[in-house]
């Protein structure tokens, strides 16, 4: 998984002694994901664009291929099914692809989120829960009424749940429902079955559920595990999962996450969430990308088209808008939309012709990020804004020369394969 990281999606036949076969990497590039929606980038972000904003309801169903088989007793998600044991240094097999839905004990929203779990023996496991995220919140208010958290974690379910799933707390609150959000992203109801041992509902189509509760007062030690930064997470206790049934399809697929589908899952809902708001506080704005350098999280291109002197001084202002749309962002560069923000070298060209580093950085010193970062304070570091972009008045000064296209076949020639540059 990780050599073809970035690349291929992978189907893995026979793994060990398994009857189950693994996939991997099916939304990890661009390529994929356009493959997966038959769309371009613009396409796919106009899907994300309809799921952060439609209100479109799922739809019970009587049955579905995920509860072909049903186990509830002598429950071994270690000997059913092929977790990955990740990394050198991990602490053991974890579940990674595991989209957990839960039901806000107080107003029945429901939250998907994909956590880790970390297998524990059984039908135990640990699961992680970051500070912040809606999952614990709910987590925390049955806690609090001294009561178990029933959670469905799905496994290889709709990938319009998925990405509902990969959504964060400032691009859908916490008194949204999420199951909308899929469904709307979908285009179409969002077909689920009544879960056996706990009052939920999954899709119908997925490949695997495991159904239990989050116990309020028993935790275990978890971690290290290798998170999306490629650094190995801390050691700590997390609250523990009790499965009380699980049920799959009759030949099922195991799918796992493993390098950089955990980054690009969320790049493309991120970017059309930050798209929305930036258009609507600085209309010049044109187009957005989280970097892969920046793990599709923490750096942030702008591209703009500034058309009268009237216009300067909105791209900076279109930086603080970004990092207001995502406080993850921590570098934040705007460019002119002469530049190809999706090409590293033509940004690379900006900061190196455009940018007068004494008067075009930026520098917002304790801001929140993310506490992943170890350079961080727990997450406070100072963020920054480069301004790349070329004064309207000096933009003659500016524009680079373009070649007069030609066509070989017009003329004779002698190209062969091994003299074209690589």
């Amino acid at each position: 998984m990780h050599r073809y990281d970035g690349d291929l999606a992978m189907h893995f036949e026979r793994v060990g002694d398994y009857s189950v076969p693994v996939c991997a990497n099916f939304v990890v590039s661009l390529a994929n994901v356009m493959a997966i929606f038959e769309r371009d980038l613009t396409g796919i972000r106009a899907c994300m664009e309809r799921g952060l904003g439609g209100s479109l309801k799922p739809r019970i169903v009587q049955d579905g291929p995920c509860q072909e088989v049903v186990v509830t007793r002598e429950i071994d998600l270690e000997g059913m099914f092929p977790v990955l044991f990740h990394a050198e240094g991990d602490f053991g097999k974890y579940i990674t692809a595991g989209v957990v839905l839960a039901r806000d004990p107080e107003n029945g929203i429901h939250n998907a989120s994909i956590h880790r779990l970390c297998l524990l023996g059984g039908d135990r496991a640990a699961i992680k829960l970051d500070w912040g995220r809606h999952l614990r919140v709910l987590y925390e208010k049955a806690q609090q009424k001294k009561v178990p958290l029933e959670i469905a974690v799905v496994i290889g379910g709709d990938l319009a749940l998925t990405y509902a799933a990969a959504t964060m707390g400032l691009q859908v609150p916490l008194e949204r429902d999420e199951l909308d959000v899929a469904s709307s992203l979908k285009g179409e109801p969002l077909e689920l079955v009544r879960c056996r041992s706990v009052d939920l509902a999954v899709p119908a189509e997925s490949e695997i559920v495991l159904e239990g509760e989050i116990l309020p007062d028993q935790f275990a030690q978890e971690g290290p595990f290798i998170e999306f930064l490629g650094l190995h997470s801390g050691v700590g206790p997390s609250p523990v999962v009790q499965f009380k049934a699980v049920t799959h399809r009759r030949s099922p697929y195991y799918y796992a996450i493993c390098g950089r589908e955990t980054t690009v899952l969320r790049k493309f809902t991120l970017e059309a969430a930050i798209l929305r708001t930036l258009k609507a506080a600085v209309p010049m704005v044109r187009d957005v990308n989280l970097t892969d350098g920046g793990l599709n999280r923490f750096h942030l291109v702008i591209s703009v088209h500034k058309v009268s002197p009237e216009d300067e001084g909105y791209q900076r202002n279109a930086i603080f808008a970004a990092i207001t749309a995502l406080k993850d962002l921590d570098l934040v560069i705007v460019v002119d939309d002469d530049i190809d923000i999706h090409n590293p070298t033509d940004v690379e060209y900006a900061l190196a012709v455009r940018m007068e580093a004494s008067r075009d950085i930026i520098q917002l010193p304790g801001a929140r990020g993310h506490e992943y970062i170890p350079v961080s304070d727990l997450g406070v570091r100072t963020k920054v804004g480069i301004d790349a972009t070329v004064p309207v008045s000096e933009r003659e000064r500016f524009r680079r020369v373009v070649f007069k296209e030609m066509d070989l076949n017009d003329y004779e020639h002698s190209l062969t394969p091994m003299d074209r540059p690589r």
